[in-house]
C-alpha cells in the first residue's frame, strides 16, 4: 500500500494549502572550503511527509539544520510561513524554532535526567506552566510515542529504539507545526526501525503536522513518504510521489536505488497495512 497524497481531503474533498511551510532558496554552504550544498532549492508543503533521500555525507542533515537556523547559509535564503528568516538574530530565531520539533540522530537525551525531565525540558525553557500542566503534556506525548508510564526511567535503562522515541516525545512537547527527523532509524535493528516508521506515520495523522525525514534507508523512505526528493551533488536533483520517484530514470536515483528495490517494497507494504491517509479515508 502506498501513502496517498496529503493534498486532497477524504473522498477527494478540498485540497490542502500548498503554500510551502518552509522553503530553502539557492542555499550554498561550505565547510573548510568543501562545498556541501551548492544552490539547493527545496519547498516543504504543509501537511506532507517529505523525505530527503541521499547517501551518507551528501548534506541532508545540513539542509534541515538550515531550516531552523542551526546553520546559516553562505548564500541563499530561508523562508518560513512566507517570511524570510535568513538573517534574523539568534533571539528572533528562538521564536521561529518554536514552530519546529527536531529529532536528533542520536536522540540527544540528557543522561542525568529521567524520561519525564527530558520531555519536560522544552516546556520549562519556553513556557511558564504549572507542574500539573507539564505532567499532563509529558504523559500525553509519551503516550503518543508508545511509552506511556515510562516517566521515571533513566536513559541508560532504555533500548536504542526507546531512546529515539523519547527524543520524538520531547520534539513534539511544544506542539510544533513541523517535525524534522534526522536519520531516525540509524543504528536500530529492523524491528525497531519498523516501529519508528509506524510512529512517524501515526504522529503525522494524530497531530496533523508537516514532517521532513532525512534518511539513506529505502525501507523507511517508501514506508512513510508522501513525497521523496533526491539530494546529490549539493542540490535537489529530482523528486515526486514515491511511485513516480521509484520509476524515475534520473541517473542519481537509479544508482541510489540499486538493489534496494525489493527491500523497500516489502517494508512499505508491511508498515502500510491498515494505516496511512489512504487507509484512513477508506474506513
Amino acid at each position: 500500500m502506498t501513502r496517498s497524497s496529503p493534498r486532497a481531503g477524504p473522498g477527494g474533498g478540498a485540497a490542502r494549502d500548498e503554500t510551502p511551510f518552509v522553503e530553502l532558496r539557492g542555499i550554498h554552504k561550505a565547510f573548510d572550503g568543501h562545498a556541501v550544498l551548492n544552490g539547493a532549492d527545496l519547498a516543504v508543503r504543509r501537511g506532507e511527509v517529505l523525505t530527503i533521500l541521499g547517501g551518507s555525507g551528501t548534506g541532508k542533515s545540513v539542509m534541515i539544520k538550515h531550516m531552523i537556523g542551526l546553520l546559516r547559509p553562505d548564500r541563499g535564503s530561508v523562508w518560513v510561513e512566507g517570511e524570510e528568516v535568513t538573517r534574523r538574530s539568534e533571539r528572533e530565531w528562538f521564536e521561529v524554532r518554536r514552530r519546529f520539533g527536531y529529532v536528533f540522530q542520536g536522540a540527544a537525551l540528557f543522561d542525568s535526567l529521567n524520561v519525564y525531565e527530558n520531555v519536560a525540558y522544552p516546556l520549562r525553557e519556553h513556557l511558564r506552566w504549572k507542574e500539573a500542566a507539564v505532567a499532563e503534556r509529558v504523559a500525553s506525548r509519551l503516550d503518543a510515542v508508545g511509552l506511556a508510564g515510562s516517566e521515571g526511567k533513566m536513559p541508560a535503562e532504555l533500548s536504542g529504539g526507546m531512546r529515539k522515541r523519547v527524543g520524538v516525545a520531547r520534539a513534539i512537547a511544544l506542539e510544533p507545526k513541523v517535525i524534522l527527523y534526522d536519520e531516525p532509524t540509524t543504528g536500530l535493528d529492523p524491528a525497531n526501525s519498523r516501529r519508528i516508521g509506524e510512529m512517524i506515520v501515526n504522529l503525522q495523522e494524530r497531530l496533523d503536522v508537516t514532517s521532513v525525514v532525512v534518511t539513506h534507508e529505502l525501507e523507511l523512505c517508501f514506508a512513510v513518504s508522501d513525497r521523496v526528493v533526491m539530494l546529490d551533488g549539493g542540490r535537489i536533483v529530482t523528486g515526486g510521489e514515491p511511485e513516480d520517484f521509484r520509476r524515475s530514470d534520473h541517473p542519481s536515483v537509479r544508482e541510489f536505488l540499486g538493489g534496494g528495490e525489493m527491500a523497500a517494497t516489502g517494508s512499505r507494504a508491511g508498515i502500510g497495512e491498515g494505516r496511512g491517509r489512504g487507509a484512513g479515508h477508506g474506513q
